[in-house]
């Protein structure tokens, strides 16, 4: 019983302490132990000094930079012009409507492959194994790095059609 008249007691104090206001109070506490510091100042001119040359530099590069944002009217005017300088209207349509389906089922597949437990991580560690054969055939050795550079080449000039 004395135990619930304290606990009762105690909430009860600690219910009005929560509800009693703050008053600001006017005086300064000050440790008496810790020494007082003057307090910094700086000079202001040493403030404005930098001030202005941080301003100054602000707008050089700001002035420097002349590549304005595109205007809306400009960007409309040269779309509609690239539009109707265009001869197969309805294929870019169609090329348009199959990449935004195309990447919409793409999506939808990525989503289910995600949702099946152990599916990414067989993923993941089939990527990992394919990145350590790749260092391990073309990049750890010189002679594989020079056959791999050469390859890439190669592929460039059938890309370009030079060879």
């Amino acid at each position: 019983m004395k135990m619930a008249t304290a606990f009762a007691a105690a909430t009860s104090s600690a219910a009005t302490a929560v509800v009693l206001p703050r008053l600001p109070s006017t005086t300064a506490v000050r440790c008496s132990s810790l020494p007082h510091l003057p307090a910094r100042s700086f000079s202001t001119s040493i403030k404005q000094i930098s001030v202005s040359r941080r301003s100054s530099l602000l707008k050089i590069k700001a002035s420097e930079d002349a590549s304005s944002p595109p205007d809306a009217n400009e960007l409309f005017n040269d779309l509609k012009e690239k539009w109707d300088a265009l001869e197969n209207k309805s294929t870019v349509i169609v090329y348009g409507g199959g990449a935004v389906v195309a990447i919409w089922i793409s999506s939808i597949l990525i989503g289910a492959v995600n949702s099946v437990p152990l599916l990414p991580k067989i993923f993941e560690l089939v990527g990992l194994g394919y990145t350590g054969w790749f260092v391990y055939r073309y990049l750890l050795f010189k002679s594989s790095r020079k056959e791999l550079a050469t390859d890439i080449e190669s592929i460039k000039k059938k890309i370009a059609g030079t060879e």
